[in-house]
């Protein structure tokens, strides 16, 4: 059996438009490019990727149970993802995006942590587990001190993280490997380096359409190249990409292969206006409501 992963974070549902720009703040109308529905959340994003790329991940998600909650609940279960739901606000985003890849992302609905009822379940799955992602959201924040206590190796990702907001902290100091992206970071390298110093094993930065740079725990500098490919969105990306390097780190892989075959995961999922190929045949039909 492969080694397993938990995984707690948003799964969402959400509309997408795409816009031949992204808004400027002033009043005025655009017409869209197009637009639908899928499911949507960076830990769903994770799921999805690692049980394709044949790993053992159990996700723990909050969903509520109304329409949204059941369409994200009944899409996953399809795709064959395994997931611990509780009960709560059903997430929901709506992303206008670029064809270049440019994302606003508006939260509809968010929600909060839970009162603990599955904590016993959680941390006897974060017990057995061979690593833990937890996410930015609500509930992953109250479940840091468990996944500390469990000894697993914590896996976070800060997106587009500017250095210095006070919420990801909590996260970072938890982390053994820290994944963001180069959105709103002024140098990459010192933030990666930043987080070497303070203790992390794995700190890695993706760079969109140049691919991504990654310092080990040695401090030495990895890069690897974006994989080509025709893009249909670029929704859930860097869940790809982590989850390629997770994957191939616990079957003991090194960095530079790591990250070839986060390159891989994350092309794979470009191709597709879902955040997984797993889900083409599962949300056939979802166009965005008029």
């Amino acid at each position: 059996m492969s080694a397993s992963v938990f995984i707690a974070g948003p799964a969402s549902w959400n509309t997408i438009v795409v816009l031949d720009r992204l808004p400027e703040p002033v009043p005025h109308m655009q017409f869209a490019e197009e637009s639908w529905e899928t499911i949507g959340g960076t830990s769903a994003g994770k799921a999805l990727n690692l049980t394709a790329l044949g790993r053992s991940a159990q996700l723990y998600a909050i969903a509520g149970q109304d329409e949204h909650g059941r369409r994200v609940r009944e899409a996953l279960h399809a795709a064959g993802i395994p997931v611990r739901w509780a009960d709560g606000v059903t997430e929901r985003h709506l992303n206008l995006m670029t064809r270049a890849g440019g994302r606003v992302s508006l939260y509809l609905s968010t929600p909060q942590a839970t009162a603990g009822a599955d904590d016993e379940w959680v941390r006897a799955e974060m017990a057995d587990a061979d690593a833990i992602v937890l996410d930015l959201a609500a509930e992953p924040l109250r479940l840091l001190p468990l996944a500390r206590g469990s000894g697993r190796p914590i896996w976070v990702d800060v997106h587009d993280y500017d250095g210095e907001a006070d919420y990801h902290r909590p996260f970072l100091d938890a982390a053994d490997a820290v994944f963001c992206n180069a959105d709103r970071l002024d140098d990459p390298l010192a933030f990666l380096r930043s987080r070497v110093a303070a203790g992390a094993d794995l700190a890695v930065c993706t760079l969109g359409a140049d691919g991504a740079v990654a310092l080990d725990a040695a401090g030495d500098e990895h890069r690897v190249a974006a994989v080509p490919v025709e893009v249909l969105d670029t929704n859930g990306a860097g869940d790809a990409f982590l989850a390629g390097v997770l994957d191939a780190r616990l079957d003991g892989a090194d960095v530079p292969a790591a990250l070839d075959a986060g390159a891989r995961a994350a092309a794979s999922v470009l191709r597709t206006r879902h955040l997984h190929p797993l889900l083409d045949a599962v949300l056939p039909a979802y166009p965005a409501a008029p």
